[in-house]
């Protein structure tokens, strides 16, 4: 095979950065399946691992991206076949096994999934990680016993990757939907893509007591800190939180009144790890009936393997919305 372009990120002296450059698939992590990647994506956990701002690639050099889609170009694994279409999210892809930023990947085949019917590579890549942790906050929602008849579930971080297609799926699923996000300019497409309402953090307007006044069944939390801890006792009976980011902070402070008094629950959302049985449902239900209307509307920019360092300063400066798409065929000129 010839060399292929990657995006590989070295540490030097406590520094981190990461280059393109010509990679033989010998320096590829071990795996029985080659990929040649047609698209992948750019998550905010991309961002923090290839500029270093946080620590999540766990060994160097590493070829950072922890989505990637594309066709198979040879497979020791007998349930994948050459030319058919699959993809790769979390599993360790892009943080301690080279991931998704190059022309070619190598994986484990229990890593892969066939892409379903009712998805292209490139719309399974708009959705990568933050759709698919999306469906996985609906799914434990739904298995823990939400319903559409207990009141709006509230999406903060609404304007992100993971928000904005939550958002879109929940409506679609009709549930009504309190969008959050600090981006005003925002409004408009939050509603559009289903929002019954759309509010600033700020204007929650939400108490310092252990236990409120009870005003939304659930929620969808990207952000944590501060703003999860503030829409806890605010949770109506049987409600639940799916827990899945941290833009706002760590830290949670919380009584036990909302969980023993209104039997609230939080509720931990981990893509990263999920089951393979469960992640090819939700593939499948991503493909079919929770498949975003609009999901072209939730790109924002599409960028090549030569400009990914613009797609990670977006993200970190907080400038974006929505997801970056990565075209790891296209070369800039």
């Amino acid at each position: 095979m010839k060399p292929f372009r990657s995006f590989r990120v070295y540490e030097s002296e406590d520094k981190i950065s990461g280059r393109l450059e010509a990679t033989e698939l010998g320096q590829l992590g071990p795996g029985n399946v080659v990929i040649q990647s047609h698209y992948s994506s750019i998550n905010y956990k991309d961002a923090l691992g290839a500029t270093g701002a946080g620590k999540i690639l766990r060994r160097f050099p590493m070829v950072a991206g922890i989505d990637v889609a594309g066709e198979v170009l040879e497979s020791e694994d007998p349930r994948f076949k050459k030319g058919q279409e699959v993809l790769v999210t979390g599993c360790g892809l892009g943080e301690d096994h080279d991931g998704g930023y190059s022309e070619i990947v190598r994986v484990p085949g229990d890593w892969v999934v066939p892409i379903p019917d009712g998805l292209t590579t490139k719309e399974a890549m708009i959705l990568g990680t933050a759709g698919f942790t999306a469906a996985l906050c609906l799914h434990r929602l739904e298995q823990n016993g939400q319903s559409t008849d207990q009141g709006p579930i509230v999406v903060t971080g609404a304007s992100g990757g993971v928000g904005l297609l939550a958002t879109q799926i929940l409506s679609q699923m009709n549930y009504q939907v309190l969008a959050v996000s600090g981006k005003s300019d925002a409004r408009g497409l939050l509603k559009e893509m289903g929002a019954c309402e759309v509010l600033e953090p700020s204007e929650l307007n939400l108490g310092s007591r252990p236990l409120e006044k009870a005003r939304w069944a659930g929620a969808i939390d990207n952000v944590g800190g501060d703003l999860l801890s503030g829409l806890i006792p605010h949770i109506d009976l049987w409600g639940n939180i799916a827990c899945v980011g941290m833009a706002g902070g760590h830290s949670l402070k919380a009584t036990v009144f909302p969980m023993i008094l209104r039997g609230v629950s939080l509720l931990g959302i981990s893509s990263t790890n999920c089951p393979m049985p469960l992640r090819q449902t939700l593939w499948k239900r991503l493909a079919q009936e929770w498949k975003p209307h609009a999901l072209q509307q939730t790109l924002s920019k599409t960028v090549t393997l030569d400009n990914l360092e613009e797609g990670f300063a977006s993200i970190l400066q907080r400038k974006n919305w929505g997801r970056i798409l990565v075209d790891c065929r296209a070369q800039d000129n």
